[in-house]
Formats: C-alpha cells, structure tokens, sequence
C-alpha cells in the first residue's frame, strides 16, 4: 500500500469543486496509477474521515503554445470523494 501523500497529489480548490463541501464532496488531483481503493484509504488515513464514495476521471492535458512551438500539458488523474453522512468534514478545507 502506498503511502497517503503519494497518491493524494493536491487538492482542486476552484469556484464548482467548493460548492460541493456542504454536500462533503472534495476534490483532488491523484496519482495516475492509483485506483479507487488506494485513493480511499489514503483520504481516510490522512484526513481521519469515513469515505462512501470514489469517482475518477482522466483529464486529458491541454494544448499550448509558445511561440511557433507547439505542446501539450501532461495528461493527470482527478479524484471525487464523496464522504458518508456521519462523518466529519475534512478541516483543511474549511475558512477557505
């Protein structure tokens, strides 16, 4: 198993990703070799929280340009967990 802070890369804080924290839905970017079990393990250990749900997606890396030359970002992995009802909120993001 892998350790928490390998797998959670960082948090996606953006204006949509915050209205979800009254419904504790919480965002992140993974690793993008981690699946749903190892993304929920690490949440639970690091935060201390109970996890009900995992959604991931593949987010394709965007095209951009400098000068004449022509590249794409990297390609990155995004994590929505869901936790259950009685559960507490994850602390790190509340007062942003």
């Amino acid at each position: 198993m892998r350790d928490p802070h390998d797998v959670l890369i960082k948090p996606i804080i953006t204006e949509k990703t915050m209205s979800g924290h009254e419904d504790k839905r919480y965002t992140f970017k993974v690793h993008p070799d981690a699946n749903k079990i190892e993304i929920r393990h690490a949440v639970e250990k690091a935060f201390g929280v109970q996890v009900d749900r995992v959604r991931t997606m593949h987010m394709p890396g965007k095209k951009r340009r400098v000068g004449i030359n022509v590249g794409y970002k990297p390609d990155w992995k995004k994590a929505i967990v869901i936790l259950k009802k009685s559960s507490r909120p994850i602390g790190f993001f509340e007062g942003l």
